[in-house]
Order: C-alpha cells, then structure tokens, then sequence
C-alpha cells in the first residue's frame, strides 16, 4: 500500500485568489482526512486558514464532513461562500 496519495484539488472564487490557482496536484498521506487536507492546506496558504469557518469542501462532487477519508485522484472542491442576489 501507498504511503502517499494524491488528490485533485479545485479552488473557487477567493479560495483560487488566495492560494493563485484554480488546481492543484495535493499529496496527502494515505488514510488522510478532509480534516487533515484541510490543516496541510491552511498551513501552506495560511491566507486561506483566516477564511476556514466559511469553507466547505467537497469530495467527488459532494460536500464532505471532516472525517471523509480521501482515495488516490480523489477531486477535492474547496468552496467559499456563495452569495447570490
């Protein structure tokens, strides 16, 4: 088994602003979290870390709890708030 796995990771809106892409490539231990994700994200782009309450990430198309495990070429969204008028 693996001891790394990498995931697709998507940023929208001020989640893409701050970290200066709308994709990445994110290497994340094998039997990590979106919890884990999210701390390794926060520590590498602690702009974003200042916006965590209001993100919601997504797995597959599907917004994830904290415990969601991850797979290998997972696509992991990371949604800001929307708003809408």
């Amino acid at each position: 088994m693996a001891d790394h796995v990498t995931v697709r990771l998507l940023c929208f809106a001020a989640a893409r602003e701050l970290v200066g892409a709308a994709e990445l490539a994110w290497t994340v231990p094998a039997g990590a979290t979106v919890a884990a994700l999210r701390a390794s994200l926060f520590a590498r782009y602690p702009a974003l870390a200042g916006h965590a309450r209001s993100l919601r990430f997504a797995v597959n198309g599907e917004y994830a709890k904290d415990d969601r495990l991850l797979g290998a070429g997972d696509e992991v969204a990371v949604i800001p708030p929307v708003a809408g008028g």
